[in-house]
């Protein structure tokens, strides 16, 4: 039996809220990044749905990553991969190829040793299979320079050295390195009995002997500090034969939403805006994800062999986003994985130093030397627990990095994005699909560079 003082004397909230109106939010998701790279890229209009990059010729080719296969502990190299060596850029003579990746001889050195050796002859091309070495030179006080890095897929030594060429510098593991050497003797007697071994280096040694600039563009000839009368040099800007073409991409979904839904229960909030917001965002989250990572036009594999560099020790350290800003001028930004910032600000921490900060769209994130380092989370880390950072001049008039849509697609709901109608099933379905074009274009190599196999796990 009930006691008197536990008698209800007014209606229970429970029961009130029967007849009060619920205040709901709008359907949320975890999915919503900032998506800094959308908004800090200046977008340009493909009015043609095709974005052609024009360049002056440029004689420097190849200098890219070669690529590796094992079979238990024995190592060789892909053959043709070997194309990505400057003499043998654009070699597709898979015989030739193959017999090259043959003659490779396996060595294995732990931390610390030396690979090659300043002054020594240089009799071998050096390719780096696995583990990391670094490029040592004496300083002009006698210490130590340390000159770069090379890690797995780097090679040394590849730009046919001339009769009693030296080693300029040292190479010496950092880590268990594997490397692979092949002596330019058996090159060259590979050479000799191939005709179109023979003819593709006879074009590398023409490519190097014309006249070209430090960045390896053909030359544009001037005059300067001359007096008198003195007949000027006559030249000419060449262009690059077959400049690149960037197509846009998509991404594309189609959303069904049956009607009745949007019929009978489309208040307080419009059923279908909700539906699409959604839909539009996983879309836009797709597109910056393929802007870094797709292999055809993504950041990550856009990136010039030149512009990517390692980190001295495995964290990504002050030392390290300072000689990523070095190779480039007007650096926009740095992109990082925020497991990466983190990393960054322990390094920072460890050393005593304290990096800056700055505000871009009303948010506070971090930035060193005044370049804002923006979170994206589409930057991928590996299982090792490795990932890269980005940094970028971005804008054509700054010859850096450009978004590329087109405006004005049928249905546009957005720049680049279009929301199309595509009628009711025999179900009362209706569908509506989402379309958003894009690609983004690097208008020159040191617009973009790269810092690739930081330790974010350490």
């Amino acid at each position: 039996m009930t006691s008197e003082s536990e008698q209800r004397l007014s209606l229970g909230t429970e029961a009130a809220r029967e007849l009060a109106t619920t205040t709901k939010t709008a359907p949320q998701m975890r999915e919503i990044s900032p998506r800094w790279l959308l908004r800090v890229l200046p977008w340009v209009d493909v009015a043609g749905a095709v974005y052609r990059v024009n360049r002056r010729l440029t004689y420097r080719v190849g200098g890219g990553r070669v690529s590796f296969s094992n079979t238990g502990a024995r190592v060789r190299v892909v053959p043709p991969s070997l194309a990505e060596l400057p003499p043998l850029h654009g070699l597709d003579d898979d015989r030739v190829l193959d017999t090259l990746a043959g003659l490779f001889e396996q060595r294995e050195f732990e931390r610390g040793d030396t690979i090659v050796r300043a002054g020594r002859p240089s009799a071998e091309l050096i390719l780096i299979a696995r583990g990391k070495a670094a490029k040592l030179q004496a300083g002009a006080y006698g210490d130590r320079v340390v000159l770069g890095s090379l890690a797995g897929g780097d090679h040394a030594g590849s730009d046919l050295p001339a009769e009693g060429e030296v080693w300029g510098y040292s190479l010496e593991a950092g880590t268990a390195c594997t490397v692979l050497a092949l002596p330019w003797e058996e090159f060259h007697a590979v050479a000799g009995q191939s005709p179109a071994l023979r003819a593709q280096l006879d074009r590398y040694r023409a490519r190097r002997a014309a006249p070209q600039n430090r960045w390896g563009e053909a030359a544009i000839v001037t005059a300067a500090g001359h007096h008198g009368e003195t007949v000027l040099p006559g030249t000419f800007a060449d262009y690059d034969p077959g400049p690149r073409e960037y197509e846009l991409s998509v991404s594309q979904t189609v959303l069904r939403v049956h009607t009745r839904v949007t019929d009978l229960f489309n208040q307080p909030m419009d059923q279908q805006e909700e539906q699409l917001r959604l839909t539009i965002q996983a879309v836009r989250e797709q597109q910056e994800r393929e802007l870094i990572t797709n292999r055809d036009f993504g950041l990550l594999h856009q990136a010039d062999p030149g512009q990517r560099i390692h980190p001295r020790t495995g964290p990504p350290g002050p030392d390290d986003l300072d000689e990523l800003l070095c190779r480039r001028k007007k650096s926009r930004c740095y992109l990082a994985h925020p497991r990466a910032i983190a990393a960054f600000h322990r390094e920072c921490s460890a050393r005593g130093v304290y990096p800056d900060s700055t505000e871009i769209d009303g948010s506070r994130v971090t930035a060193w030397r005044g370049v804002p380092i923006l979170p994206c989370d589409k930057i991928p880390i590996s299982r090792e627990g490795t990932s890269s950072i980005i940094v970028m001049r971005t804008g054509e008039e700054d010859h850096g990095v450009v978004g590329l849509h087109q405006r004005g697609v049928p249905g546009e709901r957005e720049p680049g994005l279009s929301v199309k109608f595509a009628g009711i099933d025999a179900r009362a379905v209706a569908s509506y699909q989402v379309s958003a074009y894009y690609s983004v274009a690097v208008l020159v190599p040191d617009a973009l560079g790269v810092l690739e196999n930081v330790e974010v796990a350490r």
